[in-house]
């Protein structure tokens, strides 16, 4: 595998994008079609079939001995968030596309296909959902759902669909089924500090954290800031403060577990500096990977929230707006991975993703893995996002080696 480049398909596929700092190369934009047809080319050039799903996936396949096997695969996304980065997703398809690059120049044969799928509208930035193109390969993907999806210019889904040629009342025919894979890995940048600040070169993802979401209500009462004593006020606002404090101790009781709690949205009405506050909302995101953790934060955020109230003599409404269940990689996998870090002598650690991923959806469909690569100081979705070359080659020869194993050389 060739390192420059590697570095030259970084280079050359960060050229799609439009205004502003950064990347923005939104799903299902010309943006992001006119990088989908560049990638065409290039794994076309490399010898593989390349073909387009009904969900606008792009899945690129290099032909085994005998194509009547399970495929082996991988992949990541190439669209982005406003103003990203040149690594989140491209990684893992920009890699992958190295990997097959050299299998075609030493001739390697396989017995199983291989795989390299670029999974369609993987980040919300743009329709508010997001890995819509991994759930209907997999079929999650609710079509009364999608038909609702609108973005800020008020184009909806169907009408993007519509502008790539696809047809959104086909796109439950995107579905694969278990027998058509033997297995997927993902590589990814970690989107965190973890690898770095130990000075691992791979992160074997162990399990893929997912949220717990409420709308908290504080209803206070808006009082004239000068002649209301401090005894008498029903404060919306330091109600939501206390709120807020008590979403990060209730996390950090369950540091051990990985569990983190966030209050992403903090609002307050009606917004003027010589009014005391009469409502508050508040937006919390709990996440991990283990279950029974997440469920004692939102259980300790409860209780919190029953004392403020009482305390504060205020009326609080703690609504719960999603919840969705944490996904464990494939075990079979996570120690294959692991055993050929050994075998190589890379240093490595078992994690999880805190961040959700086009795998975990995959992981319903087939036996699947993650490998992360380490992210400069942890930044992501920014475009000071970074890992170097030598890095996700690392990760490369990782990727590579798993491949080989899984498709059988011949």
């Amino acid at each position: 595998m060739k390192l420059v480049r590697l570095r030259q398909s970084f280079e050359e596929l960060a050229r799609f994008t439009v205004g502003g700092e950064g990347i923005n190369r939104l799903a299902y934009t010309e943006t992001e079609r006119n990088a989908r047809n560049f990638l065409i080319e290039q794994f076309e050039s490399a010898g593989l079939a390349v073909r387009t799903d009904y969900a606008g996936n792009v899945i690129a396949r290099r032909e085994g001995r005998d194509p009547d096997l399970p495929v082996v695969a991988t992949g990541s996304h190439i669209d982005s968030v406003y103003a990203a980065g040149e690594f989140d997703g491209t990684a893992g398809v920009l890699v992958a596309l190295e990997v097959m690059r050299s299998l075609a120049e030493e001739g390697v044969e396989t017995a199983h296909p291989l795989e390299v799928i670029i999974f369609a509208c993987e980040e919300s930035a743009r329709f508010g959902a997001s890995t819509l193109g991994s759930k209907a390969m997999t079929g999650r993907l609710d079509p009364a759902y999608t038909r609702s999806l609108t973005d800020k210019n008020g184009v909806t889904l169907m009408r993007a669909f519509e502008e790539n040629g696809l047809d959104l009342e086909e796109v439950h025919l995107a579905e694969r089924f278990p027998d058509e894979l033997k297995s997927f890995v993902e590589l990814h940048v970690e989107q965190g500090p973890v690898l770095e600040k130990q000075g691992k070169a791979i992160g074997v993802v162990s399990a893929i954290a997912a949220p717990v979401r409420f709308h908290i209500h504080v209803d206070g009462t808006a009082d004239h800031s000068g002649t209301t004593p401090m005894d008498y006020r029903r404060d919306a606002l330091l109600g939501g403060a206390e709120i807020a404090l008590a979403v990060e101790k209730a996390a950090l009781a369950e540091r051990e577990h990985g569990t983190v709690g966030t209050v992403g949205v903090f609002s307050i009405q009606p917004g003027a500096m010589n009014v005391v506050p009469g409502a508050a909302d508040l937006y919390v995101d709990i996440r991990g990977t283990c279950q029974g953790s997440r469920q004692r934060v939102a259980a300790a955020l409860e209780t919190a929230v029953n004392d403020i109230a009482k305390i504060r003599s205020l009326n609080i409404w703690m609504d719960k707006i999603s919840e969705e269940e944490p996904v464990q990689m494939d075990s079979a996998i996570v120690a294959e991975l692991k055993s050929i870090c050994e075998d190589r002598g890379v240093a490595w650690i078992e994690m999880p993703s805190g961040a959700g991923h086009d795998a975990m959806n995959m992981a319903s469909l087939s036996p699947t893995g993650m490998i992360f690569v380490p992210s400069k100081d942890g930044i992501s979705h920014n475009p000071a996002e970074y890992t170097s070359m030598e890095q996700l080659m690392e990760g490369a020869e990782i990727l590579r080696a798993f491949l080989l194993k899984q498709a059988k050389v011949i």
